[in-house]
């Protein structure tokens, strides 16, 4: 407990476009609910090691990836080779920019150890964290269908509409904002998740 915590400093943009989405007229959207925010290319240590940022991106307006070493901590932009890469249609999200994002990670030397941040076992297969930029090069079921930016983009939009929404999606995003805290309570005491009715219309939901 009380360790300082940091983000990436276009979580700004989320807490901006959720604010409007939940009504959320007193959040703060200055980033102010973290101790740090990293900007693109900032170092900073851990332990012995120096970290460095990567500004990610695509999946989300936020999303970074973190160098330290010889591995890379990717986020949601990849994922293990055999599942491809993250979707890009959440409020804020663009294949155009997961693109850009994914190109810049497989510039990184080819032995960097990348580590996801799910990993859904498709074929039922044992779970996987980690992979490196030459497995993914050589076999993303994704970049090696479509290998250039249009053809990416038109792979993952199109995939992107058959995609259900997260079931909690709603829930949790008013709680990220908050840096991971919940809502504070209301004039009886209790504290309330709103669920708006009539955002992400035309989604698919479960």
């Amino acid at each position: 407990m009380g360790a300082p915590t940091a983000i990436g400093d276009h979580v700004t943009e989320v807490q901006a476009l959720w604010r409007d989405y939940y009504n959320l007229k007193d959040l703060a959207t200055d980033g102010s609910q973290w101790d740090r925010l990293f900007a693109d290319g900032e170092t900073f240590p851990v332990g012995e090691l120096q970290a460095r940022v990567m500004f990610s991106p695509g999946h989300t307006l936020a999303s970074v990836t973190y160098v330290i070493g010889d591995a890379a901590f990717v986020h949601d932009t990849l994922f293990q080779p055999d599942f491809g890469t993250a979707r890009a249609d959440f409020p804020g999200g663009d294949s155009g920019q997961l693109w850009q994002s994914i190109q810049a990670i497989l510039a990184l030397p080819d032995d960097t150890r990348l580590f996801t941040g799910h990993d859904y076992m498709p074929g039922g297969r044992e779970p996987a964290w980690e992979s490196t930029v030459a497995e993914q090069k050589r076999s993303n079921i994704h970049l090696v269908r479509a290998p250039d930016k249009a053809r990416f983009s038109r792979l993952r939009d199109e995939r992107d509409a058959t995609l259900p929404m997260p079931k909690l999606i709603l829930h949790a995003l008013q709680v990220n904002i908050r840096g991971g805290r919940l809502p504070e309570p209301e004039d009886n005491g209790r504290r309330y998740l709103r669920i708006p009715l009539d955002v992400l219309q035309g989604a698919r939901w479960e």
